[in-house]
């Protein structure tokens, strides 16, 4: 079965709109971009930017891609909306971890999380 997971697919509808915010808001590394085609990396991981056929932003939800923090989840939260992301509200606590949810450029749907507290 499965060993890993090679690459995830985002949809976009303006590619460089999309490479800027992955690439200026959240800090992810561009590998090669294209029109219809765009790579980032984070932590080993591949983020496929592949553009859409139709061009209506999506708000459909879908999967969720969910990134740690370099520093705290407040920092981050704190450091994204400066950069002008689309927050969803505040840090919410659970016994599994704290989450923040927030869009990306194209409505996708993307969040930070902080495991528990040892």
């Amino acid at each position: 079965m499965a060993s890993g997971v090679a690459t995830v697919w985002v949809p976009v509808t303006d590619m460089q709109r999309a490479v800027a915010f992955y690439r200026d808001t959240v800090g992810l590394t561009v590998r090669n971009e294209s029109d219809d085609w765009s790579e980032l990396e984070v932590g080993g991981l591949t983020i496929g930017l592949n553009a859409r056929e139709d061009a209506s932003v999506s708000s459909a939800g879908g999967a969720v891609i969910t990134f740690q923090p370099d520093g705290t989840i407040e920092d981050e939260l704190a450091e994204l909306r400066q950069r002008g992301a689309d927050v969803e509200g505040e840090i919410s606590e659970h016994p599994w971890g704290r989450i923040f949810p927030f869009k990306d450029s194209e409505g996708n749907d993307l969040q930070f999380y902080s495991p528990p507290q040892s």
